[in-house]
């Protein structure tokens, strides 16, 4: 995958993207990422890309020309990019798992990071899509672009390693993840589930389930009403609470 990050301030994506998966994907060759700072497409005299908005307001407003000479330098014009142009705003889309999934598809992607107030409304027309990482004000697109970035890189076939690593993510599908254990087996006092050193998969399996449906149930109960339940996922919610319990002894 391809990806292209039009931001006024590229030095933010240095260390996210060279670093861990992210850098160990680039230098496989599965994704590529090319950062274009906008500044230098600005016709003005002085390189702005801010202007105060029509009409009055508090702070200022990125301006259209710099960011579509940018755009159309290094995609194309319009309609000709064969992917998908994002824009990060708080008026998007929310950014779930399926929606990762759905952009993992695609062979190329470009994000628009806005800052100070926000784009000239024209801007938007570049667009095939907004999305919105949260119901909170950050202040500027470049971090929501690392996040989308992040989540839909690990999406990428090769680019975990296992290829069942990003299928047990929490939200991957539908339900927050199962508890994790590693050495030593008991530690302060807890000890690691007896089920998960057994041996038995077919049994790991089942606690895995069964834990990841209660511990759903218990945080984000919201997220079972948009899955279908398995008749085996309903006796597993069914068992009684004491035994719950007993599984964490």
């Amino acid at each position: 995958m391809e990806i292209t990050i039009f931001t006024i301030f590229p030095e933010m994506f240095q260390g996210p993207l060279h670093t861990s998966i992210l850098k160990r994907a680039q230098e496989n060759g599965l994704i590529s990422t090319k950062i274009v700072d906008f500044r230098p497409y600005s016709p003005s005299k002085h390189k702005n890309v801010d202007d105060s908005p029509f009409g009055g307001g508090a702070g200022m407003v990125l301006k259209p020309e710099p960011i579509y000479n940018a755009v159309e330098a290094n995609l194309g014009i319009p309609g000709q990019y064969r992917g998908k142009i994002i824009i990060l705003s708080p008026q998007g889309l929310p950014f779930r798992q399926e929606l990762a999934k759905d952009l993992a598809k695609e062979e190329n992607l470009a994000f628009i990071c806005g800052h100070y107030e926000g784009f000239d409304e024209r801007v938007r027309a570049l667009a095939d899509l907004e999305i919105s990482i949260g119901d909170y004000v950050l202040t500027g697109g470049e971090l929501p672009a690392m996040v989308v970035i992040d989540a839909v890189s690990r999406l990428i076939p090769g680019v975990l390693g296992e290829e069942d690593s990003a299928q047990d993510d929490s939200f991957y599908n539908g339900l927050l993840e199962y508890p994790h254990f590693t050495r030593p087996r008991v530690y302060r006092g807890v000890a690691v589930p007896d089920v998960l050193i057994s041996g038995n998969h077919e049994q790991i399996r089942i606690w895995r389930r069964k834990e990841s449906l209660r511990r759903t149930r218990r945080r984000r109960p919201e997220l079972l009403d948009k899955i279908t339940l398995t008749e085996e996922d309903k006796v597993l919610l069914a068992l009684p609470d004491d035994e719950e319990k007993s599984d964490h002894a």
